[in-house]
């Protein structure tokens, strides 16, 4: 079975979880620290002989054109993150195309040759509350979404009820939800990220090979700063620093693993677009 998989471009102090500390008018103060980070995941992946999907933030795309482009050059797909990681959720429809639209004008502004087909929301925030923003992708030719997270537990994110392997939303448009393996008729997380991070590995790689046993292919995911335990520390309440900084050092050579053990590629390429 051939997975797919996601790196989300964003840096150490963009996240959801660090915005009650950090915020979004001031990232420019906050030490840089996405560029070598991505160059090293592109060079895992150069090693292992996989191509992946980054869905890159508009923001970092400003901050990083050399980068976007390298990306590209090196033959993965880009697709589009939201301009400055605000959750839908908490747009409207109005606010939610402007950042769409500076999302993708930025990106397309770095010079890259390939059209942006792709998207995921921060923090997952195609909800049932949301599901409105996915016409609005139709219209910016957008051909799939891998946002839902088919879990009922989560605050901020899921859709218990969706279904769990890719399906059409749209004649134009397919989602590729985010991958939970079924234990005891439960839904349980292995797409990577926080999850990636919390899991010892062998029960992440026991968990997508039940997915891919089942005839599922899996998306994993993660983001550039859980590669880099070296990032600067900020005072969080006790969760939200679990969450941010649980296993930090642990998560390359985690990552290096999987791509041993699973085959991976583009969403794009296991989407046939």
């Amino acid at each position: 079975m051939i997975n797919a998989i996601s790196i989300d471009v964003e840096d150490w102090f963009c996240v959801y979880n660090l915005e009650s500390i950090i915020n979004k008018t001031e990232w420019n103060k906050y030490e840089y620290r996405a560029d070598k980070n991505i160059i090293k995941i592109l060079n895992l992946f150069e090693k292992y002989g996989v191509k992946g999907t980054f869905f890159v933030l508009g923001w970092i795309a400003e901050k990083s054109p050399d980068i976007i482009k390298e990306i590209e050059n090196r033959g993965h797909e880009i697709g589009l993150h939201s301009y400055l990681h605000s959750l839908i959720t908490k747009l409207s429809p109005d606010e939610f195309t402007k950042d769409v639209e500076k999302g993708l004008n930025a990106i397309i502004k770095t010079g890259i040759r390939q059209e942006i087909i792709g998207y995921r929301a921060p923090s997952f925030s195609i909800t049932k509350n949301t599901l409105w923003a996915l016409n609005i992708l139709q219209n910016y030719n957008i051909k799939y979404d891998s946002s839902v997270f088919p879990v009922g537990f989560h605050p901020d994110y899921g859709i218990n009820d969706a279904p769990l392997s890719p399906y059409g939303i749209s004649d134009n448009m397919t989602e590729f939800p985010m991958t939970v393996a079924k234990i005891f008729g439960r839904h349980i997380p292995c797409s990577g990220g926080g999850y990636f991070r919390l899991y010892p590995y062998w029960i992440t790689k026991k968990l997508l090979k039940s997915v891919n046993n089942e005839g599922r292919p899996a998306v994993f995911y993660l983001h550039p700063w859980e590669i880099d335990p070296g990032q600067p520390r900020v005072n969080l309440p006790f969760l939200k620093k679990f969450r941010h900084y649980n296993n930090l050092h642990k998560t390359e050579k985690r990552l290096e693993k999987l791509l041993n053990d699973f085959q991976f590629t583009t969403i794009r390429n296991k989407l046939e677009l």
